[in-house]
């Protein structure tokens, strides 16, 4: 049942970000409708690399509040979806080519610290012969030993589903496979749906006390096209991704060779994910794995683990297009923060990670 002072709010964008917006405005006794061009969890969303993190690397770019947000967040995962969940151990392997040990013991202390009472385990230190147990197939020349510390890892489009399920319990409305073609800050949302007498696509307009703008690496794109004014850019960065042959039941963080980059190599459903790449495109072009991305994510593979692969043993690959906020020339040192903005009854989010898209959502509510 609605209540006295529910608005009738439009949320445009099916992947984490817009489910978890819809799910907490609907909690807060709002009349929600979600619109989605495609199918919910779609695009961006089910392309990550699987993590509930708070993101290690983050903290070199001093993003301390974001990485405390994602540690809490990533306990109320884990600990509300076990069955779309799991804590993942990961190894943090040092050569003489990697980051000093203080460094990284001093980057996990804090990591650490801003989980605070929301922490999953702490961090320790593994000689080279307990790591080679851990990880057999990893490089033992010149490997020093390993930190070992705990993140979250989850299949990401299940769990997406799993929050629209809860949507679905609090009332809200999907509308997929329709695309919203125009907004304004009046809350006038254009839509082009199928009439019920031909399958061409006819324009409507509907009316909402609020529109949530949260299409992901679209949300820029959609106030463009739209003659809204924003002052807001969004770097778009593609991160590919590989599936190969399993490994080792243990992640691993790996400092990518002669850059200052990391990459992750981790179990995921009895297989090895290997990823990230950062590439900027434009929203036009295709988001596939090149084979630049490929040979790339391929030699990190083979610079740290015995036996070689090869293309041949390339199982699967996948990219997503990351909207983060604009501003920097180095992609890796992109903000992975949110930002929201109001115009009158439209409201735009920009940026924003998986593990902290409910946080996200409850930011939202404060600008209502």
């Amino acid at each position: 049942m609605a209540e006295k002072n529910a608005l009738k709010i439009a949320v445009v964008g099916g992947g984490i970000n817009g489910l978890c917006c819809a799910w907490q405005l609907a909690l807060n006794g709002h009349q929600v409708t979600l619109f989605e061009k495609d199918e919910l969890m779609g695009k961006t969303s089910t392309a990550s690399t699987k993590l509930l993190h708070g993101g290690l690397r983050y903290l070199e770019n001093f993003e301390f509040r974001l990485v405390k947000e994602a540690l809490h967040e990533r306990q109320w995962w884990l600990n509300n979806v076990p069955g779309l969940t799991r804590r993942l151990p990961i190894l943090y392997p040092l050569y003489n080519h990697t980051r000093s040990r203080w460094k990284i013991k001093l980057g996990l202390m804090l990591y650490d610290f801003l989980a605070g009472n929301k922490g999953i385990g702490k961090h320790r230190w593994l000689t080279r012969k307990q790591v080679k147990r851990c990880s057999p197939k990893l490089l033992q020349r010149g490997l020093k030993g390993a930190y070992l510390f705990i993140d979250g890892q989850m299949d990401d489009r299940a769990l997406g589903l799993w929050v629209a399920e809860q949507c679905e319990k609090e009332s809200v409305k999907f509308r997929t496979n329709t695309q919203v073609t125009a907004i304004d800050a009046s809350g006038v949302l254009s839509v082009k749906t199928s009439t019920a007498t031909d399958s061409k696509l006819a324009d409507s307009k509907l009316e909402f006390d609020r529109i949530i703008n949260v299409a992901g690496p679209w949300s820029a794109q959609l106030l463009e096209d739209s003659n809204v004014e924003s002052r807001q850019t969004l770097d778009l960065v593609r991160g590919s991704h590989l599936i190969v042959p399993p490994i080792s039941k243990f992640g691993h963080l790996l400092e990518v060779p002669d850059e200052k980059r990391v990459a992750f190599v981790l179990p995921f459903k009895n297989r090895t994910l290997l990823g990230t790449t950062e590439v900027r495109q434009k929203i036009s072009d295709p988001i596939k794995c090149s084979r630049e991305e490929q040979n790339y994510l391929l030699s990190l593979y083979n610079y740290y683990f015995e036996p070689n692969i090869q293309p041949d043993d390339i199982e699967a690959s996948f990219s997503g297009l990351r909207p983060l906020l604009g501003g920097s020339e180095d992609a890796g040192k992109a903000s992975r923060e949110y930002r929201i903005v109001r115009q009158n009854r439209l409201i735009s989010i920009f940026g924003g990670k998986w593990t902290t898209a409910r946080a996200l959502a409850r930011s939202l509510l404060k600008h209502l």
